[in-house]
């Protein structure tokens, strides 16, 4: 028997942790094409950080840690603060989602029921011709609660003896991180550089790189080289690294840089001719210097990702299921404790994904 009810996350609007109210909430009721999922673990992002500070608007110059433990009850509702305009408060929050499928609208999904599924949340509604996308957790409610529902095209069941934590840390940073790969066509021999390596996108990154049989070089904080070393970089450096004088100028063939900020105009100079960068984020700041002439000049190409092409997820999916990826699961917490859990994901102490347990 469905339930009426359930437990949510709901987030209220923009503004700080007291922003994010646990509370029963209808469950979700679903119509044609629709099914029913019982969550059983949510990863933690900087995307569900960034939409409750309203971090996506215009008029945010800064880091999402400066906007965090700054005065945040100050922040107004952003209109532009989502990633499609105006976030539709209140919202249920939660991009990754290991579930299982209890309910279906149509007959011919009757096959998903009773399945451990993932979800990806890059909905092309308009289909894979057009860029237009709305997401889970931004544009219609996420995974931070008992139950979900989503279209059943959505919906990829994977067979693998992970635990349900451990699935819950995929979709938004192997997505991510796979889409990024994809669109700047990453191919063997190469060599990339990847920035912010050690979160959850970056981890994802050193191991799909390697997989495609490219060197990877991975920039982190030093405690954690030992398990990038693990994922397969080949190099590692400090985050205070002269990255220039490490690797020298037209040194690499792609950049991964989810982090910008200052250090955008570093990765500039070590794209060779002809060399891509791809990005997906800018954790450490929106607003980069950039010098046209490095990237006239050199050929360089600029490649921004957010919309996910049709064959990424199920090719996420492929990897996990042939052993070719490995999760990293930091911790778990409560879904009531997200407070906590979100301080302790921006201190990046932490090597990888933590999730949430409803």
């Amino acid at each position: 028997m469905i339930q009426s009810s359930m437990k949510a996350m709901v987030t209220i609007g923009n503004g700080g942790y007291d922003c994010l109210v646990y509370k029963d909430v209808p469950a979700p009721k679903i119509d044609n094409g629709e099914v029913l999922i019982k969550v059983l673990a949510a990863g933690v992002n900087n995307t569900e950080v960034n939409t409750r500070l309203g971090w996506y608007s215009s008029s945010v110059n800064a880091s999402t840690n400066e906007i965090s433990y700054s005065k945040v009850e100050s922040i107004d509702s952003k209109r532009d603060g989502g990633w499609n305009n105006q976030t539709p408060f209140p919202l249920i929050q939660g991009t990754d989602c290991c579930g299982l499928v209890v309910s279906v609208a149509n007959n011919a999904d009757n096959y998903l029921i009773g399945k451990r599924v993932l979800v990806r949340h890059c909905v092309r509604q308009h289909g894979f011709g057009s860029l237009d996308n709305i997401w889970m957790r931004s544009d219609f409610d996420g995974a931070f609660a008992e139950f979900l529902k989503t279209r059943a095209s959505e919906v990829f069941p994977v067979i693998c003896d992970w635990t349900d934590a451990e699935l819950g840390t995929i979709p938004c940073a192997y997505g991510t991180s796979e889409n990024m790969l994809h669109k700047a066509n990453l191919t063997s021999g190469e060599t990339v550089l990847v920035t912010g390596a050690s979160g959850g996108v970056g981890s994802a990154t050193v191991q799909l790189a390697k997989r495609r049989g490219a060197k990877v070089i991975a920039v982190a904080g030093d405690a954690k080289h030992a398990k990038l070393s693990e994922l397969g970089a080949e190099l590692i450096l400090g985050r205070s690294a002269n990255l220039i004088a490490e690797l020298g100028e037209q040194s690499v063939d792609l950049v991964v840089d989810n982090v910008a900020g200052s250090g955008f105009s570093t990765m500039m100079k070590l794209l060779k001719r002809g060399g891509r960068l791809v990005s997906s984020g800018a954790i450490a700041g929106p607003i980069v210097d950039l010098d046209m002439r490095d990237m006239y000049l050199k050929d360089i190409t600029l490649v921004g990702t957010t919309a996910w092409d049709e064959t990424v997820f199920p090719n996420i999916v492929r990897y996990i299921e042939q052993g070719e990826i490995k999760p990293l699961l930091a911790g778990t917490f409560p879904l009531s404790s997200i407070a906590e859990a979100q301080k302790e994901f921006l201190e990046k102490n932490h090597v990888g994904k933590f999730v949430l347990i409803p």
